[in-house]
């Protein structure tokens, strides 16, 4: 591309110099032969008016005026015969016009000459002859175009050092362009493209770097996917494999519950992982009024199947005038999920579980009576804080999911442990986008 760019200005001055300089040199050449003629016709007009006298009287001049010393000066008498000077003897076509009282003159035999008849009271008594040789001419025209050769070849050459540096300006950002794209292919998502200070170029660096930006949110989003699945699922799969090794130590005489259980408990995952994907896929189809009866006791009941916390009470209260909310149920059991599960691996003592009205506002507090939350809300609630001591990925996902729905999801104290999910009730949650944005690092990979 460079060598392309410098071909082309190059190209482009020598046509502009050809189209410039090839009429100038033929109008130099013609203004100068011109030039010398005027100068042959003003040196023979003065030498007419010096010998008008002699040439009248019938006598021949006796000199040739001194100011003619730089051209051939040669004088006919009114017979065309040459009577003083240098010229040809016989009068020659240029002559014979100037017999006629017409001035005449030019290239004639490799010599410049100029006739100019001489007169008295309207009658050519004479004529003088006025010649330089035109090497003389050709000399200064050859001096002329050799300075214009020059110029140009300057010209050419400044053209090519600007075009050189110009390729350069132009070809680097596209180079960082292709070294980006190049990058980007090998798995880079972090590289951005530099401004070059040029529209054209800079619309495809920022398209490249939307498009590094968009597959780096993807990677991290499905990245994240697999942790979050993988973090919602780890308790169940441990409740599941409990359930199991219990059965196995101990087998009762009739294994069919046994079985039973599992078997739900392996429908419950499978449902758990439906509504993960339906909600990394933003899929909005079960959007519909929230039964906050039915999510608790489902709640209530998956507690006390956990051998964990068999030993721990769970009281769920619900206000009798709770708003009702429409939304996603899905969401909300994950992050009723995660709230619970947290109470049940860093809490301790019975587990609270109260929905109550706060204002047009559906509220759903859950405390525990263990030792209280020692991480500040700030660090709480960001993936894989480095001093969340555990609380690196479920809260995160909980409190994002809780403001795609419109909710929110706060530390409302903190010794004991209680946790507020803000649900905003019919005449609110209707004012929601009918879209929600995407849950950053809920985004499942196409299936």
């Amino acid at each position: 591309m460079r060598r392309r760019l410098v071909h082309l200005a190059v190209a482009a001055a020598m046509l502009a110099v050809a189209l410039f300089g090839l009429p100038l040199a033929l109008a130099i050449g013609q203004y100068a032969e011109t030039n010398e003629l005027r100068d042959l016709e003003r040196v023979a007009e003065a030498t007419a008016l010096v010998v008008a006298g002699d040439l009248f009287e019938g006598s021949v001049p006796r000199h040739i005026p001194d100011k003619a010393d730089d051209a051939d000066i040669g004088i006919y008498d009114r017979d065309g015969v040459l009577i003083l000077g240098s010229g040809p003897h016989d009068a020659g076509g240029h002559v014979r016009r100037a017999l006629n009282a017409e001035v005449s003159g030019g290239d004639i035999g490799g010599s410049l000459a100029v006739a100019v008849p001489v007169t008295h009271d309207a009658d050519v008594i004479g004529v003088v002859r006025a010649a330089a040789p035109a090497v003389n001419v050709d000399r200064m025209v050859w001096v002329a175009w050799l300075g214009m050769a020059a110029l140009a070849a300057a010209a050419i050459a400044a053209v090519y050092v600007v075009a050189r540096r110009q390729a350069r300006t132009i070809a680097r950002p596209l180079e960082d362009l292709t070294r980006a794209a190049y990058r980007l292919g090998d798995g880079d998502f972090s590289v951005r493209a530099p401004s070059a200070a040029i529209p054209e170029i800079d619309s495809v660096g920022d398209s490249l770097n939307s498009t590094a930006k968009r597959l780096g949110d993807l990677v991290q989003r499905e990245r994240s996917f697999s942790a979050d699945a993988s973090h919602q699922l780890r308790t169940p799969l441990a409740g599941l494999r409990l359930e199991l090794e219990a059965a196995m130590d101990s087998p009762p005489a009739d294994v069919r519950p046994a079985l039973v259980s599992a078997v739900a408990s392996l429908d419950r995952l499978g449902e758990m992982v439906e509504r993960l994907l339906a909600l990394a896929r933003d899929n909005r189809r079960d959007v519909e009024p929230i039964d906050v009866h039915e999510v608790l006791d489902e709640f209530e009941r998956d507690w006390h199947r956990r051998p964990a916390t068999a030993q721990r009470p769970i009281h769920v209260t619900i206000d009798p005038d709770v708003p009702t909310c429409v939304g996603s149920g899905t969401a909300v059991r994950q992050v009723l999920a995660v709230l619970l599960d947290n109470a049940a691996a860093h809490g301790g003592g019975a587990v609270s579980v109260t929905a109550r009205d706060a204002g047009e506002v559906l509220a759903i507090d859950v405390s525990d009576q263990g030792p209280g939350v020692a991480v500040p809300e700030t660090d709480l609630f960001v993936r894989r804080a480095d001093t969340a001591r555990g609380h690196g990925i479920g809260l995160p996902l909980a409190r994002r999911l809780a403001e795609a729905e419109g909710g929110r999801l706060r530390l409302t104290n903190a010794h004991p442990a209680t946790f507020t999910l803000l649900l905003p009730g019919v005449e609110r949650a209707h004012l929601r986008p009918a879209g929600p944005p995407r849950l950053e690092g809920t985004k499942a990979p196409s299936v």
